[in-house]
């Protein structure tokens, strides 16, 4: 295995450890620059990235037409604060209005400030229109959430690391198994006023929905009056191949949650979509942001919209999705049982590593000493989520080297021989 972390990396790697909180683990490669699905680190050294920066880079690093859109407003003006309008947040709504079909957005940061303003949305909403006393509003949230890091929102964490020694939390959250409608009818009471849930669970290990409970839980929610909040931070954007990943399901929730790609791998920006009977809870001085909806973000929003429309991603992310997702198949296919399993929609791949054989972490580390970037999650899975604009060849590439480092591991271990003895024949690896 190749090494990473050379000594020019270790002065930079060094420095973070020494002055930064230690909040981060990461795989020990320094980037220096990037272009479009490619990454170099101080070294010179070539990765193909197959991460993007958990979908934030879905246009490719540095996407000339959204750099452009950058320098030309940073020649105007970059931040004044909502205190006044601008030229460039109406036409960003519009837009936004046009590609999620809702009448309303609201901008903010983040992907934690938008889920915070949808918490806040959901609340208000159901003290004022369904008519639940002002402090006893339940909002149900699946096991296995993941919608970010504030103290709101990890007080309905299943992950006792995001929990531990930061409470005391709120307790206006009641939890149920993702994809189980009777887990959910079991949590829910007179006093519910939303369901917030991912349509796939990116942190939990890309965790896709089993067929039809998001129109079950649709259907519940409508006739409960209760609110479908969707939170597609990761999933929007054209990851999973539509625009939308509650599309896949043939459904429509109440509000939509924003964020990373509508940034287009330059800003953070992050907005929360919903219906005027909806939005029409906030009213001045009921919420905001000093950043949100900024010039300059709403200048780089603006644009990433009009490439991922103008230069077919969407469309394009579908077929290469399936591209990966067969091929990495084939790998699994090969090496079981280090690989569980393979699953994901679009270039949003969880490849799903059996835990007595090796970690995730590992196998992350080797690939990126071979040359290709991914993340681990609960050291079990590899997540795989390239830019939407990797071309099929350094798919192929990726996969490649994935198959190379895994099979190498798989060979460490003896699970061919184990194979070859069980099976009373001489196995192929």
């Amino acid at each position: 295995m190749d090494a990473i972390g050379s000594p020019a990396s270790q002065d930079f790697i060094q420095k973070e450890a020494r002055y930064g909180a230690r909040n981060y683990a990461p795989v020990p490669v320094v980037v220096d620059h990037a272009k479009d699905c490619l990454v170099w680190d101080v070294d010179g050294k070539e990765y193909i990235d197959m991460m993007s920066a958990y979908s934030s880079v879905s246009h490719g690093h540095l996407h000339p037409r959204i750099v452009a859109a950058a320098q030309r407003q940073l020649q105007k003006v970059a931040v004044m604060s909502r205190a006044y309008y601008g030229t460039t947040l109406g036409p960003l709504l519009e837009k936004l209005s046009e590609v999620t079909g809702f009448e309303r957005a609201l901008p903010m940061n983040t992907g934690a400030e938008a889920v915070e303003t949808a918490i806040k949305c959901a609340r208000r909403w159901g003290h004022r229109v369904k008519g639940i006393p002002d402090g006893q509003q339940k909002i149900l949230v699946a096991r296995g959430n993941f919608h970010g890091r504030t103290t709101t929102i990890i007080g309905f964490s299943s992950e006792e690391d995001y929990r531990s020694g930061f409470g005391p939390f709120d307790g206006g959250f009641q939890p149920f198994d993702y994809g189980d409608m009777e887990s959910v009818k079991a949590a829910a009471t007179g006093d519910t006023c939303a369901v917030l849930i991912e349509p796939i669970q990116g942190e939990a290990g890309v965790i896709v929905p089993p067929p039809g409970f998001f129109q079950q839980l649709r259907a519940w929610c409508t006739r409960n009056q209760v609110l479908l909040i969707d939170d597609e931070v990761q999933a929007g954007l054209g990851r999973t191949g539509k625009w939308f990943a509650f599309e896949h399901e043939g459904i429509r929730p109440d509000a939509l949650i924003l964020g990373k790609a509508l940034g287009g791998g330059l800003l953070p920006v992050s907005a929360f979509c919903a219906d005027d009977a909806v939005m029409q809870v906030f009213v001045p001085n009921s919420h905001g942001s000093t950043f949100g909806g900024n010039a300059l973000a709403a200048a780089v929003a603006l644009e990433g919209l009009k490439v991922l429309q103008e230069e077919g991603l969407v469309a394009h992310c579908a077929e290469k999705g399936e591209y990966l997702f067969r091929r990495l198949r084939e790998v699994q296919a090969e090496l079981a049982p280090l690989i569980r399993d393979v699953r994901g929609r679009g270039l949003w791949i969880g490849v799903d590593i059996e835990p007595s054989c090796t970690t995730a972490r590992d196998l992350v580390e080797r690939l990126a000493a071979h040359g290709v970037l991914s993340k681990e999650t609960h050291d079990t899975v590899i997540r795989f989520a390239p830019p939407l604009t990797i071309p099929f060849d350094l798919m192929d590439r990726a996969v490649d080297i994935f198959h190379r480092v895994a099979r190498e591991k798989y060979q460490e271990l003896g699970l061919g021989r184990r194979a070859s003895s069980s099976n009373g024949a001489k196995a192929t690896v």
